[in-house]
């Protein structure tokens, strides 16, 4: 194996802060769409891609910022491009929450009572090869998210 061909050397990076709010997810998942794209991903992939990123910013928007507040707190992103793989994180610095004491949704009664909301984390989980959570509430939390290119 040749260096250039490790998986440990990042080909790019990118890095955004942007206002958390809900007319700024689709920009972001628009944008990682792209890099996802020209990286060589299948279009299934893609969307699942942009799906796991949505769902990730909308628990940002939704749920870490205390929603009294006039003024919203910021989502951090890291888009990491790799031969093989992307990583997202999405991190934010307010409040944080156990993933561990989510539990996975029963789809069964979920379907039948026609619910809404609630798979965000279950579906970031299904789609993702990887998922990583690190909670520091108030200082950063973070879900690290990895799609590995098919070939």
């Amino acid at each position: 194996m040749t260096l250039a061909s490790k998986s440990t050397f990042v080909n790019d990076r990118f890095r955004l802060e942007i206002p958390a709010k809900q007319e700024n997810v689709e920009l972001v998942c628009k944008f990682i769409s792209g890099i996802a794209g020209k990286m060589g991903f299948a279009d299934q992939d893609i969307q699942k891609i942009a799906l796991i990123v949505d769902e990730a910013c909308a628990n940002v928007v939704n749920h870490a910022y205390e929603k009294a507040s006039a003024l919203k707190g910021i989502m951090y992103l890291s888009i990491e491009k790799y031969r093989e793989k992307i990583e997202i994180a999405v991190a934010d610095k307010g409040a944080g929450f156990d993933p561990g004491e989510m539990a996975a949704p029963d789809m069964e009664t979920y379907q039948k009572n026609s619910l809404n909301g609630g798979l965000g984390l279950h579906l970031i989980k299904e789609f993702s090869d990887e998922v990583q959570f690190e909670i520091n509430p108030g200082v950063c939390n973070k879900v690290k998210m990895v799609k590995f290119l098919q070939n």
